[in-house]
């Protein structure tokens, strides 16, 4: 399911299950910007000979460069305009490294309503892994439909 209109995508659409997923190689220029973009220069992520010091023995990818991923397949593959990222649980289960190969992956794990059904909401199961097929990231998200 890939989302590329304007047209807003129905929440009566989606089924428990239903999946979709994104696939980055991160790049040094990634993790610059990144660090730009931010304003997070942690040297563990930008200063090699530091990060050599620390306990993974090279520079490791910003945590939130794999929730980015998530944001784009939640967006521009599962769902599409009309929707609201509304939430993000995330636990960081290994480190990611500079051209690693991360593939966000979005599953549909439950749909509900609130205020008799005028709030749609979806929950979704939300796991990046890496070339190896490691979870790097684990999480759970919640979107609302407008």
């Amino acid at each position: 399911m890939s989302h590329s209109n304007l047209e807003p995508v129905k929440y009566e659409d989606y089924s428990e299950g239903d999946s979709a997923s994104f696939t980055k190689t991160v790049t040094q220029a990634d993790v610059t910007l990144f660090a730009g973009i931010t304003g997070d220069f942690n040297p563990l992520h930008i200063n090699e000979e530091f990060a050599k010091t620390q306990m993974f023995g090279t520079r490791v990818v910003h945590g939130a460069f794999s929730e980015g991923l998530i944001s784009a397949v939640l967006g521009t593959k599962l769902f599409g305009p009309g929707i609201l990222y509304g939430s993000q649980k995330l636990m960081f289960k290994k480190p990611v490294y500079i051209n690693d190969t991360l593939t966000a992956v979005a599953t549909v794990a439950e749909k509900y309503t609130k205020k008799d059904g005028k709030l749609k909401f979806i929950k979704v199961d939300t796991k990046v892994y890496n070339q190896d097929d490691e979870v790097v990231t684990d999480g759970e998200a919640e979107i609302l439909f407008m």
